[in-house]
């Protein structure tokens, strides 16, 4: 991969990563409830999951996902439901003592596990690393190495990307002196979580 084309794939990954979204809902969600160095462990799922939608892509089952109306609006609305679950949960999540740490209610794997399927579980993601990743691609050169390049890229600026948001959630949580301020911040989240399941909802497979 040339420089000039990494370059424009650099510029690319980060305005993908800062589009508002159910991982950057997700990240925040858990740096106002964990703080950033427990939120850690849910950019770490959230990474693994692109990491798993870029090998489909890699290896080609991007394309049957794309093209088989069964298995998209089966993982869509596997996506939905798990949106909806997370969203119930924030709402129903309880006051934190921010004279304290962070309340450790989950353990670290069961954070990564839910960042990893709220990235794992967007089919919408899928077809779009399908039709956006071969556009640099260089398919005189060999593609393996180009998909590395491509994987740690995305890596780096998401994590980049998602602890900042966790980062500043984290620093929010300090400012929710109140339980009622508190209750009304969590009921936001939810309400994105609600919001973004209902997008997934809405979207559509492409079809030629």
């Amino acid at each position: 991969m040339s420089w000039s084309v990494w370059l424009a794939f650099l510029g690319a990954s980060v305005v993908i990563s800062l589009s508002p979204g159910a991982g950057a809902i997700a990240s925040m969600s858990t740096g106002l409830r964990y703080g950033l160095r427990r939120g850690y462990w849910n950019i770490l799922g959230l990474q693994i999951g692109l990491l798993v939608q870029i090998g489909i892509v890699a290896v080609g089952l991007g394309a049957v996902l794309a093209n088989s109306a069964l298995a998209f609006t089966a993982i869509k609305w596997f996506g939905v439901a798990y949106l909806v679950y997370l969203g119930v949960r924030q709402w129903r999540a309880g006051p934190t003592d921010v004279a304290d740490a962070p309340v450790v209610a989950d353990r670290g794997t069961t954070m990564l596990i839910r960042g990893f399927l709220v990235n794992a579980s967007n089919p919408k993601a899928v077809v779009f690393m399908v039709a956006v990743l071969p556009q640099f691609l260089e398919p005189a050169q060999p593609l393996v190495p180009q998909y590395l390049v491509i994987a740690g890229t995305m890596v780096a600026v998401d994590m980049l990307v998602m602890t900042g948001y966790t980062s500043l959630a984290s620093r929010v949580l300090r400012l929710m002196r109140s339980h009622r301020q508190q209750k009304m911040m969590n009921r936001s989240f939810a309400g994105m979580f609600f919001a973004a399941a209902t997008f997934l909802a809405t979207v559509r497979r492409v079809t030629p």
